[in-house]
């Protein structure tokens, strides 16, 4: 709710030259959020926090706003240390007159930024469609070393935390029910406390586990903007430490989820994927992913059932904020569980197919994809990209990849998360041990084997750039003269064709 006037300041900010800016070439953009005034003009933006308070933020007093500002300022220098510039004081002197950082009582606080072109947002580029996997595996990785350095909570109870979130939104949920429509918001609060009981002791082992971190708390794509080619985060949730230290599993849900509501299944899908690539510890978390996605949903349903409020019933607003409680009731809804398995020889396009029948597999954010090269790197201790000398790739090593990536895969089906295992898979004993997996697990199971010419495979090979497999156009001839016995209910797939073909075929088999 809105508590006190600040009209004055917001008129002072909007009319540019000879105000607040000095001279200026343009009229000055303003843009509002839930809970703040931006102010744009030529390379600057200038944040104003507006006079609210809600359940989860009080920014009431201009103490409390100058306070929230100080915070962005620190907090965001931790991933955009070039766009935030300072804070300023809002001044009023003897005759009335505002000025910036100039004589009198302050009324109000700015914080200036850096700003950027328009388009850099990786929301605009996502609505252009000229995001691509390459812009998601740089930011991955990049929030994947900020998770690394960032402050862990000091025997944290991550149930307790976390609970505290959902019923922080249970409350905010309540709040807005009539607009939001009552019988959604009590199938939606019902749905959030049950994954929350079911998810009590991975959450607390996970606490425990270091992986309750003082974090960004706010990563959507809106939220991230392209830097100098560099996709970066800023404008963090720097209100409430409380709330922005979380598990890094949910912090960076709000990215999948921002990219799953806006039908950019693989992507979000390929997030997923890397940063569980990365960060081997959080394997065994992914079983919360459905509580964490439904939980950002219900987060966007409420704060834009609240700009509804404000804007005065604004009809757009009220059915964006419906569109997103029902995405979270959809998060919710238990899905058929499956292990599909995708062999073939190097350069065959077996992670190709993998990577694009994932997506579609199970609930968001699809399958994890366990990928044989990524868990060599891992137990030797290497990112997924390093090269391994030749005398990694023993007979011994190998057994252990195999024998690492079929207990991963059903540790996944455990906790209830579907599974795609891209691997060669030469030997019978490998594939059959795939399908036990499947079956012990008690989910569907299918194998299909690519196969491809050696040429097409030797060419495809060559191409490869910054990938995780270390294959060379020697390995992948040499591997010609496996003998690859009977494939059994394997499907056997022509792979020659243009991937997107082959990923189509594969994906019409998992429909039969």
């Amino acid at each position: 709710m809105t508590m006190t006037s600040q009209e004055a300041v917001l008129d002072f900010l909007r009319a540019g030259e000879g105000a607040a800016f000095g001279p200026v070439s343009a009229p000055v953009r303003q843009i509002d959020t839930h809970g703040a005034s931006i102010f744009l003009i030529g390379d600057k933006a200038w944040k104003l926090k507006r006079a609210v308070r809600y359940p989860y933020l009080d920014f009431s007093t201009v103490e409390l706003r100058r306070q929230a500002l100080c915070n962005e300022l620190e907090l965001n220098r931790r991933t955009a240390p070039d766009l935030y510039l300072g804070v300023h004081a809002i001044t009023r002197n003897e005759a009335g007159r505002l000025t910036l950082d100039g004589a009198g009582d302050v009324v109000d606080w700015v914080l200036e930024m850096r700003w950027f072109p328009d388009g850099a947002l990786l929301s605009d580029m996502a609505d252009k469609g000229s995001l691509s996997m390459g812009d998601l595996q740089a930011l991955v990785d990049g929030i994947s070393a900020f998770h690394a350095r960032a402050p862990i909570v000091s025997a944290p109870d991550g149930f307790a935390r976390f609970a505290a979130v959902v019923e922080g939104n249970v409350a905010s949920l309540d709040t807005f029910a009539a607009g939001l429509g009552r019988e959604d918001v009590a199938r939606l609060i019902r749905a959030l406390r049950s994954a929350l009981a079911d998810g009590a002791d991975l959450l607390r082992q996970r606490g425990l586990q270091g992986r309750v971190r003082h974090v960004h708390g706010d990563l959507h794509l809106a939220n991230i903007a392209m830097i100098d080619g560099v996709p970066t985060p800023f404008d963090c949730l720097e209100f409430d430490a409380e709330l922005a230290t979380t598990d890094t599993l949910y912090d960076i849900a709000f990215l999948m989820m921002d990219l799953w509501q806006r039908g950019l299944k693989p992507e979000a899908n390929s997030v997923f994927n890397r940063y569980c690539d990365l960060n081997g510890q959080d394997e065994d978390g992914v079983a919360l992913m459905p509580l964490f996605l439904a939980t950002r949903a219900a987060v966007r349903a409420h704060v834009l059932a609240a700009q509804a409020e404000r804007a005065g019933a604004s009809l757009a607003l009220a059915e964006g904020a419906r569109h997103y409680l029902r995405l979270a009731l959809d998060f919710l809804v238990p899905c058929r569980l499956g292990l599909v398995a995708v062999g073939g020889l190097s350069g065959s396009g077996k992670s190709t197919v993998a990577r694009g029948i994932a997506p579609f597999i199970g609930r968001a954010p699809g399958a994890r994809v366990l990928r044989s090269d990524v868990l060599r790197k891992r137990l030797a201790g290497h990112l997924p990209e390093s090269r391994l000398p030749v005398a990694a790739y023993t007979r011994e090593n190998t057994a252990r990849v195999y024998d690492c990536l079929t207990g991963q895969a059903a540790r996944s089906l455990r906790s209830g998360v579907s599974v795609v295992v891209d691997a060669v898979f030469a030997h019978e004993t490998e594939r059959a041990h795939a399908g036990q997996i499947a079956v012990e697990a008690g989910v569907r199971f299918r194998g299909f084997w690519l196969d491809c010419a050696e040429d097409v495979r030797v060419a495809r090979v060559g191409l490869r750039q910054g990938d995780a497999s270390d294959a060379d156009a020697a390995v992948a001839r040499a591997q010609t003269a496996y003998a690859i016995s009977a494939l059994g209910d394997w499907v056997q797939v022509d792979a020659s064709g243009l991937p997107q073909t082959v990923i189509d075929t594969v994906r019409q088999y998992l429909q039969d």
